[in-house]
C-alpha cells in the first residue's frame, strides 16, 4: 500500500511539473513525452532495484547513464535540463523509498516548487540573451556595446564576440542585456527578420539559423 501511495505521489508531482509548470511556459510537446516517460521508467526500474539486493548504488548509476544518453543525443536548453533532472529525481525519490514518509513527500514537493520559482517568467523578466550576426565588422568592443544597446533597446551587461569576419564584414556576438524603457523598445517588438531566435541559456540551448542585422 505504501509503494502504491509513492507511485501516486510521483505521478501527481510529475504531472504538476510537466503540465502545470513546464508546458504552459515553454510549449515543447516533444519534451512532455520525454519527461513523463523518463520519470515513469525510472520509477519502475528504481522500485524493482529497491526490492532486490542490488541497492541504491546501481540506481544512482542508472541515473547517470540515462542522463548521459539523453544529454548527448540532442541539445536542450539549460532550463529544460533542470526539468529533465527533476523528472529523474522524482522517479528515484519514489522508486527507492520503502514507505511513504513526510520527508519523501516534502522532498518531491521541494523539487516541484523549486522549478516553479526558478523558472518563473517574472524572475529577471527584463533580462535577455541573444546571439546575433551583424552585417558590419566591429573591432572596438566599446563601440560595439554602444551599438548593441541602441539596437536592442537595453543596457548590455555582458557581451562575447564569437567571430569577426573582416572579409565579409560581419560580427558574430552573444550578448546579455537588460531591457529598459517601454515594451515597444524590446527586440521582441522588432521585425522577426532582423534578429536571431533568443538562446535559452548558453551551451545547452538549441541552435537556429542566424539571420543578418542591418547595422
Amino acid at each position: 500500500m505504501d509503494r502504491l501511495l509513492l507511485v501516486v505521489a510521483d505521478l501527481v508531482a510529475i504531472a504538476v511539473l510537466t503540465f502545470g509548470i513546464y508546458f504552459p511556459r515553454h510549449h515543447r510537446r516533444d519534451l512532455v513525452a520525454a519527461f513523463l516517460g523518463v520519470n515513469v521508467g525510472v520509477l519502475a526500474v528504481a522500485m524493482i532495484l529497491g526490492s532486490t539486493s542490488v541497492g541504491i548504488g546501481l540506481g544512482m548509476g542508472l541515473f547517470g547513464v540515462l542522463s548521459i544518453i539523453r544529454l548527448r543525443s540532442y541539445e536542450i536548453a539549460h532550463q529544460e535540463i533542470a526539468y529533465y533532472f527533476s523528472a529523474l529525481a522524482l522517479g528515484l525519490l519514489a522508486g527507492l523509498s520503502e514507505s511513504v514518509g513526510v520527508l519523501h513527500v516534502a522532498l518531491m514537493a521541494l523539487v516541484v516548487v523549486t522549478l516553479f520559482v526558478a523558472d518563473h517568467p517574472r524572475l529577471y523578466s527584463r533580462h535577455r540573451q541573444r546571439e546575433l550576426r551583424l552585417d558590419s565588422a566591429h573591432t572596438d568592443e566599446e563601440a560595439l556595446r554602444a551599438h548593441l544597446e541602441v539596437l536592442l533597446g537595453g543596457r548590455v551587461v555582458n557581451l562575447s564576440v564569437k567571430a569577426i569576419d573582416l572579409v565579409n564584414d560581419t560580427t558574430h556576438v552573444e550578448v546579455r542585456y537588460v531591457v529598459v524603457g517601454p515594451a515597444s523598445g524590446t527586440p521582441e517588438s522588432r521585425p522577426r527578420s532582423t534578429l536571431t531566435p533568443e538562446r535559452a541559456g548558453g551551451t545547452g540551448s538549441r541552435t537556429a539559423a542566424e539571420q543578418g542585422i542591418r547595422a
